[in-house]
């Protein structure tokens, strides 16, 4: 038995990494959201958007007086430099505009255009159309289980810091 799995570890680098790695909590917690990721690029392509972009579109819908870079870095969880270049490209697309806030002359405010707004509702569609695909994997029972689950988790991770 253990020559066969040497031989697949051989054969397939992956079956190696999976075999070391498989039954740890962070690598089935990226995988998750791997997949749950790959299935919402899919699902994007056709609005010609990235997941990031859907998620800065989707922030400054929730935000119609708009946000800075830096609000939009932090929110999505990406390096500033990551989000200029979601911004520019958003911005070139003609789906959000940026404007000098009035509060402070330093600081650019990104709004969500007219063609913003129309691509976003959707994109959402679709981007809720793949969170309902995962949630009907789940009995409304363990649905809320999963969730107090993950909330918990994050929860404790957070007060470690």
């Amino acid at each position: 038995m253990a020559e066969t799995r040497t031989t697949k570890q051989a054969q397939d680098p992956r079956a190696a990494v999976t075999a070391a790695v498989g039954d740890r909590l962070g690598n089935t917690i990226k995988r998750a959201e791997q997949a749950l990721i790959a299935r919402k690029t899919q699902a994007m392509r056709q609005f010609d958007l990235t997941v990031p972009q859907y998620s800065v579109l989707l922030l400054l819908s929730l935000f119609p007086g708009g946000m800075s870079a830096a609000q939009l870095a932090r929110e999505s969880m990406v390096t500033p430099q990551t989000m200029s270049t979601v911004l520019a490209n958003l911005e070139k697309h003609g789906l959000m505009e940026r404007e000098p806030s009035p509060l402070h002359q330093k600081v650019i405010v990104n709004k969500l255009t007219r063609a913003g707004r129309a691509v976003l509702k959707k994109a959402d569609k679709e981007a809720v159309r793949v969170e309902d695909g995962l949630r009907a994997e789940f009995t409304p029972e363990e649905f809320e289980q999963f969730e107090n689950y993950l909330e918990r988790a994050i929860e404790k991770l957070n007060e470690t810091r």
